[in-house]
C-alpha cells in the first residue's frame, strides 16, 4: 500500500506480537520501538493483559498499531492463540512472528522478508546487544546449539498460507516454536534456517532467567536425541570429578574444555563473530553444569505431569514429525 502526504510505502509484510504482561517496566521502550516499525510494516499486537494493563496499552500504543484482545481458542498455550489471532486478522502473505523482547531492525527485516520468498518458515537467530552475566550464560547455549545445527529464536517469518493451510499449531505444548515448525513442514512446507541473519533480543532480568532453567530444559522431551545426551551429563559429570578427586583432573577438564571449544565452532560460524563477543564461548562449561542437574528435574516435571503453565500444567514439549505428517500431510502445495 502506497501512503498518504509522500510517506514511503510499508513493506508487504505484517509484524505480529503476541503480549502477555503483569506489570508496564517496559512500556515506553516497547512504544519506541513499535513507532520505528510502524513506518516499516502493518504490526498487530494481540494483547492477552489483564486490566487495567490492557487499556493503558491501547492509550500508549502508536495509532498505526492494530491492538486487539486474542480470540479464544482451544490451548491452554497463550503464546500460540496470540499469534493465530494476529495470524487471522493479517491482511498480507508475509508475517513476522516475534516476542516483546525481540528488537528488529529494517536492514533484519528486508533480509528476513527476501528469505520468504524462498520458504514457508524462515529462522533467524537472536544475540543479546546487551551482556548481564545471565545474558552471558544464555549465549553460550545459543553457541552450543549452533555449533550442531542451529538455535531456535524468540522470531520468525512465516507465510500466512502456510499456516491457514494446517488451521494452525497446536495450542497445548509448551514448546510452541518448534510445533509451528514441525507443523509447516508436516504438511509439505519449506523451513530455512537462517543462521546468518542475527535479530536483537533484549535480556530477561535475573529472576526471569533462573525462573526458566527447568522449563527450558523440558523443551528436550521434544528431541529424544539431546535429551538422551544431556541426560548423560550429570553422571559424566560425576565420574569426572571423581576421578579429580583421585588426582586426575583431566577428564573434567577436557568436557569443560570441550565445551568451549564446541561453543567457539558455534560462534565461528555464518559470520556470528560479529554479534558474539570472543568471552561467550567460555560460559558454556557453566551451562554444561546447569543443563547436567536442570534436566533431570525436568524428568521429575514430567513424571508428575508436565510444567506448571497459567494454572494448568503442560506435558507435551511438542508433537513428533511423524504423528503431525499424520495429520497435516499434503496440505501444502509449493
Amino acid at each position: 500500500m502506497t501512503m498518504q502526504h509522500g510517506e514511503p510505502e510499508l513493506l508487504p509484510a505484517t509484524y505480529i506480537l503476541p503480549l502477555r504482561w503483569t506489570d508496564d517496566d517496559g512500556l515506553d521502550e516497547l512504544v519506541t520501538y513499535l513507532e520505528g516499525l510502524t513506518s516499516l510494516v502493518q504490526v498487530i499486537v494481540v494483547d492477552g493483559s489483564p486490566e487495567p494493563l490492557f487499556s493503558a496499552h491501547a492509550a500508549r500504543f502508536p495509532a498505526d498499531v492494530r491492538h486487539v484482545a486474542p480470540t479464544p481458542r482451544k490451548g491452554l498455550n497463550g503464546k500460540v492463540t496470540g499469534v493465530m489471532t494476529g495470524i487471522h486478522l493479517a491482511q498480507t502473505e508475509l508475517l513476522v512472528l516475534a516476542d516483546d523482547d525481540v528488537r528488529y531492525g529494517e536492514p533484519e527485516l528486508r533480509r528476513l522478508l527476501d528469505l520468504l520468498g524462498q520458504a514457508d518458515v524462515v529462522r533467524p537467530q537472536n544475540y543479546f546487544p546487551s551482556l548481564p552475566w545471565h545474558a552471558r550464560w544464555d549465549t553460550a547455549r545459543t553457541l552450543l546449539n549452533r555449533a550442531f545445527t542451529a538455535d531456535y529464536a524468540g522470531t520468525m517469518g512465516v507465510r500466512r498460507s502456510a499456516l491457514l493451510a494446517t488451521d494452525g499449531y497446536d495450542g497445548d505444548v509448551l514448546f510452541e516454536n518448534l510445533e509451528l515448525i514441525r507443523t509447516v513442514q508436516a504438511a509439505g512446507g519449506h523451513d530455512l534456517q537462517a543462521r546468518d541473519l542475527f535479530v536483537g533480543r533484549i535480556p530477561p532480568t535475573a529472576h526471569h532467567f533462573l525462573g526458566q532453567r527447568v522449563r527450558q530444559s523440558y523443551d528436550k522431551f521434544a528431541q529424544p536425541g539431546r535429551l538422551a545426551l544431556e541426560l548423560c551429563l550429570l553422571p559424566l559429570l560425576m565420574a569426572a570429578g571423581s576421578h579429580w578427586r583421585r588426582g586426575h583432573p583431566k577428564l573434567i577438564l577436557g568436557i569443560l574444555a570441550g565445551s568451549c571449544a564446541l561453543a567457539e565452532v558455534g560462534r565461528s560460524r555464518d559470520g556470528a563473530r560479529r554479534v558474539y563477543p570472543w568471552t561467550s564461548s567460555f560460559w558454556a562449561p557453566v551451562w554444561v553444569l546447569e543443563r547436567s542437574v536442570c534436566v533431570w528435574f525436568a524428568v521429575v516435571r514430567r513424571l508428575t505431569g508436565g510444567v506448571p503453565y497459567a494454572g494448568h500444567k503442560l506435558r507435551v514439549a511438542a508433537h513428533s514429525q511423524a504423528y503431525l505428517r499424520s495429520i497435516h500431510a499434503g496440505r501444502i502445495c509449493r
